[in-house]
């Protein structure tokens, strides 16, 4: 009697087991696209108007294309992670998230370990300062000053190479980080692109400590980041976000999320026109 009732106990528990290890499958990176599918996605959590988590909310440009594009492709239930930009290209390749839309700019050094769809938007590097600055008025007047560099992003380097040789890098981990360390003083700018820095500069905490000083440099193509040769679902990405263009439900997303910051895009590449092909 005491042998049988220890192998059913033995039963029960390889039972919980192996409900415990079905539990913990997150699903993350897995979906294939069919209806009512689960996929996670990353995105960034601190850019105001762009990637933005407060709470159980999660609001901006990147969050809503990625909702239309996701319900386009046949995904009922996304769960949103946090993809920072030295982390990116490994969650993809991991595996952990199935797209990124995070301020991913297109660049050829990217290509070698991502495969893109978009752009989707197209922003320009510039500058965050104090709103009471008068000698920053550009990246070449940067020369002694400290600059905040962000872990991953390779936009302060850019300056630092481009257009002043002996400014200071100081690096943080993100660029909710860089606007505390300005609004203290203990750095003198911070630059990415516009789009973000106007997020920043219009968050009711911020009004009238910052501005965007207004002179880009760059040209800064958002795509949707994939796993590197997954074709077939960029192929479906850009199908998506050209039904979003054409529909108006692009703009409408603009306007919700960066129309009430003053921020103007090139109209000549704002909303997309083209696509890259996927490779």
């Amino acid at each position: 009697m005491r042998q049988r009732l220890i192998a059913a106990l033995g039963i029960v528990g390889l039972a919980a087991t192996g409900l415990t290890a079905c539990g913990d499958d997150s699903g993350s990176g897995s979906a294939s696209g069919g209806s009512g599918e689960k996929v996670t996605i990353g995105i960034k959590y601190d850019q105001p108007g762009i990637g933005l988590k407060e709470g159980a909310n999660y609001t901006g440009m990147d969050v809503d294309v990625a909702k239309y594009v996701a319900k386009e492709l046949g995904y009922g239930d996304i769960t949103f992670k946090e993809a920072p930009s030295a982390q990116r290209e490994t969650l993809l390749a991991n595996g952990q998230v199935k797209m990124i839309f995070a301020s991913y700019s297109i660049t050829d050094a990217r290509k070698e370990k991502v495969s893109f769809a978009g752009p989707y938007l197209t922003a320009g590097q510039d500058l965050l300062v104090k709103a009471d600055n008068t000698d920053i008025t550009g990246p070449d007047s940067l020369n002694g000053k400290k600059l905040c560099s962000v872990t991953g992003s390779t936009s302060a380097q850019k300056v630092k190479d481009k257009f002043a040789d002996t400014v200071q890098l100081q690096n943080y981990d993100t660029y909710s980080k860089c606007v505390e360390a300005l609004g203290t003083g203990s750095i003198d700018a911070l630059t990415t692109d516009n789009t973000i820095l106007a997020g920043y500069a219009s968050q009711e905490a911020n009004k009238g400590k910052f501005k965007v000083v207004g002179k880009t440099f760059s040209t800064e193509r958002y795509g949707v980041g994939l796993k590197k040769g997954d074709t077939e679902t960029c192929t479906k990405v850009n199908d998506a976000l050209k039904k979003m263009v054409d529909s108006g439900e692009w703009q409408k997303a603009f306007d919700k999320n960066l129309g009430a910051s003053g921020l103007k895009l090139d109209p000549a590449t704002n909303p997309p026109k083209t696509f890259d092909a996927c490779a």
